[in-house]
Parts: structure tokens; C-alpha cells; sequence
């Protein structure tokens, strides 16, 4: 048999580890994942690979060796084009966190997750107003269409915009505009393949999600730490001081929400980041402001945390200036102002608050995360 096996290898030769994959290559798998489909895995006569057997015997696989006893065929032992992070089975194993899916050395392999894997929020999910109603798209790819006296939180994605807000815009847009839902994470520093609204908690887990709806689109997200280390390389602190004239309560709560909006943004290294998209603030009024009113308030705020910025090493955030008048006219102190992280490493910005009114004080620093 074995003679005869090699001499007609050629006409069926092994197969390769891409042609019985349940998943795509570069997909995130986590351990325990089947990435093996079965249904894939061709039969060929057993004179042609009788040294599949052995592996049979070697694999303990006695339902495939006793078949290919009685059928004469013999299916590819997975033992043969997986390495050790794949089972005989075909389970990912040994691995924690978000691994990949890949081709190593003409096996299937998982490639486990780096110290840091972070990758950038985009719309996926966007609904289209057709003659029918809306048309729900994932990608390119439509999945559904729901008549205007259905959409609901039932039928439609609502975890950034609300039912309501749907509905207006369904009832004021025209036929072919479209609306973005929900959104995805690409174009990850490891290089794997996007990953989908619905998997994104059962990859990253809760917190990423929570992240995510904060931020705006094509924010960069830190989705996986492995073990790391903290350490503070930047710190400052301001107060809020008294200006009565543009209301010292409306610049309080101006401050604490710049707080608000840049507490806990993480930056991965060489990345952009702004604060957190879903905070507001109030208007005071300002002959000398373009419109005839401002933010006052988030100054001094925006002064603590360019002060902790430029201790750990950064360059000017955009959108602020070296003044006391540290935000530029124009500029939401959230999402217009961005900070630069020039390091390898990702950091945190962290904000807090102390106290109350003209002698509040506004503090702020910098986290570096660093792999052990």
C-alpha cells in the first residue's frame, strides 16, 4: 500500500491548511474556538494515504480509523497541518486572550495576542432610506429591510443613535441617504481582520465596548493588555479661579466636564486621541468671543492637562494654545482637541477634581503602560 500511496500522492495530495478552516485567516479566535470545520476535510481512497491510519492509531481517533476500515477512505489527519495550538480535534488551545488565525511554516496556527492590541472604531452598521423602508447594511452587505412603522429598538441597531432620533431622520431624508448604527474595530496594529459589532464584547470584553461608545469614529481603542507595569510620567494641576462676569457656576460645570470628557482616554503609541464625544458643555456669554459666547471653564482644565502632557513628553495638544486661554476659539474641548502619543508604549490620561467653586482644583497626569 504504501508504494503505491506515494507514487499516487500527486493525483491526491495532502490538504493544506486553508482549505478546511471554519474561520477566515486573520480572524480573532479565542481559546477553546473550533477553527476546524469538519465538512471540509476531503475522503480519498485509503490506498492513496494509508499512512493516514497511523495517525489514527497515534491520535487515539478510532471512530475515523474504524470508518476508513469499513468505507476504505481516509480523511487528512488534522494532527498533520496544525501545530501545537491547534487539538488533534481541531480547538485552539494554549493561548490566553485574543489570538489570530493564521499560516505558519504550512500549518494552521493561532498566534497569540501581543502585549498590546488596539485597532480604530468605523461605521459597519448604516441604515439606507429606500422606497421600502430601511435597508440595513453590515459592511456592503444587506442584511434586512424595516418598513418605517417598524423600526424599533427590536429591529434596528440603537446603541448610538436612538429610535427616536431614527425615526426623524428616516422622515426627513431623502431616498439613498443613509445614517451610520454601529461600528466596528480595523485595522489593528497586529494586522487581523476587522472585527464585527456582535463579536467585539465576546473578544474584548465589556469594558472595550463601553470605550467604544464613547469615543468618536476613527478613534484608536486599545481592545488587550497582556501583564504590565504603571508608571506616572506626567502631572500638573491648576484651579478654577473666579471670572463673575461669564458665571462662575456655568464655567464650574464647564470644567468638570472637560474632566469628565478626557478622564480614563487611553492612547496606544503613536497615536491620535481626542476625549470622549458624548460630553457637552454650557455657554456663557462674550462680547469678545466669535458668536458672542463661550465655554468658560474648561481653560484651566485644558492648562492642567497640557501641563502633565508636556511633562511626559508631548508636543502641544490641537486645538490648545501656551496661553492662559489654554482652548482656541472654535474648538470643542472634547473632540476637536487631540493628544499625540509619541512613545512606544500606550498611556491613560487620568482628570479628577477636588472642591468647589472659584478654589476647585483641577489635576491631572499621565499613565505609561509598559509589557513585563
Amino acid at each position: 500500500m504504501y508504494p503505491f500511496g506515494n507514487a499516487m500522492e500527486n493525483y491526491y495530495p495532502q490538504q493544506g491548511p486553508t482549505e478546511i478552516t471554519s474561520l477566515s485567516i486573520g480572524d480573532t479566535v479565542l481559546s477553546g474556538t473550533s477553527v476546524v470545520d469538519d465538512k471540509k476535510i476531503r475522503k480519498v481512497p485509503m490506498l492513496y494515504h494509508p499512512e493516514y491510519l497511523v495517525d489514527y492509531i497515534t491520535e487515539l481517533n478510532f471512530i475515523d480509523f474504524f470508518d476508513a476500515i469499513v468505507t476504505g477512505t481516509v480523511k487528512t489527519p488534522i494532527g498533520r497541518i496544525t501545530d501545537s495550538s491547534i487539538s488533534k480535534s481541531g480547538i485552539a488551545q494554549g493561548f490566553s486572550g485574543p489570538g489570530i488565525l493564521a499560516v505558519k511554516n504550512e500549518k494552521l496556527s493561532v498566534t497569540s495576542p501581543g502585549a498590546f492590541v488596539y485597532g480604530y472604531k468605523t461605521p459597519y452598521v448604516f441604515g439606507y432610506k429606500t422606497d421600502a423602508g430601511l435597508e440595513i447594511k453590515e459592511g456592503n452587505k444587506t442584511v434586512k429591510v424595516v418598513s418605517s412603522n417598524q423600526i424599533s429598538n427590536d429591529t434596528i441597531p440603537h446603541e448610538y443613535v436612538s429610535v427616536k432620533s431614527v425615526k426623524k431622520w428616516y422622515n426627513n431624508a431623502d431616498v439613498g441617504d443613509y445614517i451610520t448604527l454601529d461600528y466596528a474595530i480595523f485595522n489593528f496594529n497586529d494586522g487581523r481582520n476587522l472585527v464585527a459589532p456582535k463579536d467585539i464584547e465576546k473578544f474584548f470584553g465589556e469594558d472595550v465596548v463601553n470605550y467604544l461608545e464613547n469615543y468618536p469614529s476613527e478613534s484608536p481603542v486599545l481592545v488587550y493588555m497582556g501583564h504590565i507595569t504603571e508608571k506616572v510620567i506626567g502631572s500638573n494641576g491648576d484651579s478654577l479661579g473666579s471670572y463673575p462676569e461669564y458665571n462662575d457656576a456655568v464655567r464650574e460645570q464647564n470644567s468638570r466636564a472637560f474632566v469628565e470628557a478626557w478622564n480614563g482616554t487611553i492612547i496606544p503609541p503613536h497615536t491620535t486621541s481626542s476625549g470622549k464625544e458624548t460630553v457637552g458643555f454650557g455657554r456663557s456669554i462674550d462680547p469678545h468671543a466669535p458668536g458672542g459666547w463661550a465655554s468658560h471653564g474648561v481653560c484651566p482644565a485644558a492648562r492642567a492637562m497640557r501641563g502633565a502632557v508636556f511633562q511626559a513628553g508631548f508636543g502641544l495638544p490641537t486645538g490648545l494654545n501656551g496661553g492662559e486661554y489654554a482652548v482656541n476659539f472654535g474648538y470643542n474641548p472634547a473632540v476637536d482637541v487631540k493628544v499625540t502619543n509619541n512613545l512606544d508604549y500606550p498611556v491613560k490620561i487620568v482628570m479628577w477634581t477636588s472642591g468647589s467653586g472659584p478654589s476647585m482644583g483641577i489635576y491631572a497626569k499621565v499613565i505609561e503602560y509598559k509589557s513585563q
